[in-house]
């Protein structure tokens, strides 16, 4: 005698010597009707399934056992991040993606990802040499894919949001000696980007601000300057080009990156001076000049890549006698050394009493508080 389905079991049916059961999950967009099926070795069991099933039904949150973690990062990639973030972002997103979270994690199905997994991932990483501001970066871009995963209701939880959280030690910052930086700025004497390198020592700024400085941001009258813009290398996305990367000149990220700086007499009449200059070689140019507005351009008024302004840096620094103390790549320009635009800079930079300090993320620390 056939047993009467009890109220909310959906289909059950025994299969030669396991039972199995499906919840209807509507139709699709060809009018066909969707079902989920579940399977076990009771009855009992699939009804708990079905149960559980159903309950996902109503509250609209369907876990998709096929899924893999892999197959929702690289939808994620192409269909929901961009437009949401920076190219550059996107770069170093899909990077991290690539190179760290699908190898280890790719072939796991998205549904049954806990928060163990990834703490274990994490361990290995630090395990492997990697620091915590890489890890903590690993978890921050497969918090933010998983956040996209359970607004959908592909899971119940963001486990990424629930892993273990990395530790960032905070890391001395490098600086030079006012001896060092006096040296340094005897050394850019006459050097076609001198006015950068003093920027450089006064303010901190790093040298994709220094290279995204524009003209139309430099009030002669009021003699400030705003920091609006920088320049970066990214992936080139036109299929057409044979170029793998490009440069670009973008808006800084935050309001908070974004400041004006107050110049000094002596700070105007050097950029009068480069401006000068840059004029010449304009007019050397000739049509081959392209006008971007930029303050320290390329000789045809383009972009400067930033690598080759720090290559550039390096031998200065060479010339100065710093040797790898100033290495470009190992400490940016920003952080070598900050003469206060309020102190070094008043006195016409050469004749610094002393350098502020900053921290691994560039804050200043004055003297006083070192």
């Amino acid at each position: 005698m056939t047993r009467r389905r009890a109220s909310g079991e959906d289909s059950i049916y025994r299969d030669g010597d396991r039972w199995r059961g499906a919840v209807s999950l509507g139709y699709d967009e060809r009018g066909n009707r969707v079902r989920k099926k579940v399977s076990g070795r009771t009855r009992a069991e699939v009804v708990e399934k079905l149960r559980r099933l159903r309950q996902q039904v109503d509250s609209g949150v369907i876990t998709d056992d096929k899924l893999t973690v892999q197959d929702f990062l690289d939808r994620w990639l192409t269909v929901n991040l961009p437009g949401s973030v920076a190219e550059a972002t996107e770069d170093s997103y899909a990077d991290t993606v690539r190179l760290h979270l699908v190898p280890a994690l790719g072939r796991k199905q998205l549904a049954k990802l806990t928060v163990a997994d990834l703490d274990k991932l994490w361990k290995a990483k630090r395990d492997a040499g990697y620091s915590s501001n890489s890890v903590r970066i690993m978890r921050t871009v497969l918090r933010r894919a998983l956040g996209q995963a359970e607004r959908e209701g592909i899971v119940t939880r963001n486990v990424a949001r629930l892993s273990t959280p990395q530790r960032i030690r905070s890391r001395p910052g490098r600086a030079l000696t006012v001896d060092q930086a006096r040296r340094l700025l005897d050394a850019a004497a006459g050097y076609r980007f001198e006015a950068a390198v003093v920027l450089a020592l006064t303010y901190g700024l790093r040298r994709g601000e220094v290279l995204g400085l524009h003209w139309s941001a430099l009030d002669w009258k009021a003699a400030t300057l705003a920091v609006t813009h920088s320049v970066r290398r990214i992936k080139d996305r036109d299929t057409s080009s044979d170029r793998r990367t490009r440069l670009m000149v973008g808006e800084l990220k935050t309001p908070k990156s974004r400041r004006t700086l107050a110049l000094t007499p002596e700070m105007v009449a050097m950029f009068r001076q480069h401006r000068i200059r840059q004029a010449e070689a304009q007019m050397a140019a000739g049509t081959r000049w392209q006008d971007y507005g930029l303050i320290f351009s390329s000789e045809i008024g383009t972009p400067m890549d930033p690598e080759n302004f720090s290559r550039s840096f390096s031998r200065l620094c060479q010339r100065a006698g710093l040797g790898p103390l100033a290495s470009a790549r190992a400490a940016p320009l920003g952080r070598l050394a900050d003469a206060g635009p309020g102190h070094a800079a008043a006195r016409g930079l050469r004749g610094a009493g002393a350098c502020q300090h900053r921290d691994h993320q560039g804050r200043v620390r004055s003297p006083a508080r070192r």
